[in-house]
């Protein structure tokens, strides 16, 4: 007598609805249950990064995605204790951007200071993103512009669009807010070659990205910003055998992801290696799986 066994439950935590880690979770969780049926992943709606940590770290979920300002400060223990939660996969860059109305007269971020910002959810590490940014500019978030923060992260090019707020700050390219606006025919707003270097000197860990043209509606210039590497984290419990699995059928999945999502393109094996912060932040399970395909050696 054949005993089907039960798939692998994986409980997937996003964030608020309408922003991009939804969006991915949900792709990443339809890629591998296609991929592999021993894997079932469920996606759970949160407040965001610094909530998913808390999840994490309480294991109340199995992972999360996190976007790279609130894991480097959990990481290295800014405000907190430093963290032992572990990196399954780098999913993608994030470019921090505004966003403007195309009748918007701002051309630059020094255009935006004074004017009501959307900066997205409290939780969400795209507004971490911000706030370094802006620091590193010499800014404050919440005394050099008249910050706004949402409850939910589709709430922001609605308040672009009605004029409420001045322009909408986000990151990554197919960030669905900003397709929401350029579609639209709103326009981005990146940093200046100057301005990259002045954040970089504060804060180092930013990295400069280039977002290539026609990465949103209307488009036509590549965009000059900075950001990190957004992550699926785990709890520290996690089997080995089971992020092991989760790392082989997301990159066995690959082409089924970016069908879904454009970041998908970007959720390769050596970005992974090339975005943690070290080899020992990454997921036992998933240094074997890295072993296993060729890209380390393990004693």
């Amino acid at each position: 007598m054949n005993i089907k066994l039960s798939p692998t439950k994986i409980v997937l935590g996003t964030a608020t609805p309408g922003g991009g880690f939804p969006l991915y979770g949900d792709s990443a969780a339809a890629a591998i249950n296609e991929t592999d049926s021993s894997l079932l992943v469920q996606t759970r709606n949160t407040a965001g990064s610094a909530e998913n940590i808390r999840l994490l770290e309480a294991d109340e979920l199995d992972m999360a995605l996190v976007a790279g300002e609130p894991a480097y400060e959990a990481f290295v223990g800014i405000g907190r204790p430093a963290s032992k939660l572990k990196i399954i996969a780098a999913i993608y860059s994030s470019p921090g951007m505004f966003a403007v109305r195309s009748d918007s007269p701002a051309k630059s971020v020094r255009d935006l200071v004074g004017k009501p910002i959307s900066w997205g959810t409290r939780a969400s590490g795209i507004t971490l993103l911000g706030k370094y940014v802006m620091d590193g500019l010499g800014l404050d978030r919440e005394t050099d512009f008249q910050p706004v923060y949402l409850d939910k992260a589709g709430d922001g090019p609605v308040k672009v669009a009605e004029g409420s707020v001045a322009a909408q700050w986000g990151a990554g390219i197919g960030w669905p807010g900003f397709t929401a606006i350029t579609t639209a025919g709103g326009r981005l707003i990146g940093l200046t070659a100057d301005e990259i270097k002045q954040i970089r000197t504060k804060h180092s860990f930013l990295t400069p990205i280039t977002v290539p043209a026609n990465s949103y509606p209307g488009q036509s210039e590549p965009i000059l910003a900075v950001g990190s590497w957004s992550y699926i984290l785990s709890r520290t419990s996690l089997d080995d055998e089971v992020a092991y699995r989760f790392a082989k059928a997301l990159d066995r999945g690959h082409a089924k992801l970016t069908q879904l999502v454009e970041q998908g393109a970007e959720t390769r094996p050596q970005n992974t290696l090339i975005a943690a912060p070290s080899f020992d932040h990454i997921h036992p399970g998933v240094q074997l799986f890295l072993k296993d395909i060729g890209l380390i050696k393990i004693a």
